[in-house]
């Protein structure tokens, strides 16, 4: 049996995706999480939601990481 892999992803986490967004920014801050992930561009600030696996498979690196902690306050 394969184990599953999931990437730990937290509130206000900067990520930049493969794809650019129609505005041509590739760079986004997470603002909700669950089975799906809430996404605003930080260039021209649309939102978006993505389901889990979809942003998984996006994901190209992590800019900036929020801990934990300071995510749950927020």
């Amino acid at each position: 049996m394969s184990t599953a892999r999931f990437v730990e992803v937290h509130l206000g986490d900067v990520v930049r995706l493969r794809k650019p967004h129609a505005c041509g920014g590739t760079d986004w801050t997470v603002v909700r999480l669950g089975a799906d992930i809430g996404l605003r561009c930080l260039k021209c600030e649309h939102r978006v939601l993505l389901a889990r696996a979809l942003f998984e498979r996006r994901l190209k690196s992590f800019l900036a990481r929020a801990h934990a902690d300071e995510a749950d306050t927020a």
